[in-house]
């Protein structure tokens, strides 16, 4: 992963069933391929005690396309003892100009979940 200072964008898993963050959630960045239109994966990471992943990719790494943070929830909510009604949550994201900071955090309960551009 990127130095978590250099990287151009952040996320923060927050679960508002439960009002803490999402710690230990698994997750991974990728880019399509505009040509092959194909998704290849950046970057994993997992959140920490904050539900917060820094360094998902380095301000170099990062150019303008489509983007897409992929949320492991399934086995977030399996590991706290819950069946998991959504496995995954993916958020497709077009990034037109890289020199500003994208901040997109997931707020999420085990039936329903949201996301915003923040900063």
């Amino acid at each position: 992963m990127a130095a978590a200072e250099s990287s151009p964008l952040t996320t923060h898993v927050l679960n508002t069933g439960d009002g803490v963050p999402a710690a230990r959630m698994a997750l991974s960045l990728h880019r399509l391929d505009s040509n092959m239109m194909i998704w290849s994966m950046l970057s994993v990471g997992t959140t920490n005690e904050d539900g917060r992943c820094p360094g998902l990719i380095s301000r170099e790494e990062f150019g303008p396309g489509m983007y897409k943070l992929r949320f492991e929830t399934g086995l977030y909510w399996e590991s706290l003892g819950h069946t998991p009604f959504y496995p995954y949550v993916e958020i497709v994201f077009t990034i037109s100009d890289p020199e500003q900071r994208f901040h997109l955090p997931l707020l999420m309960s085990r039936f329903s979940y949201s996301t915003y551009r923040g900063s």
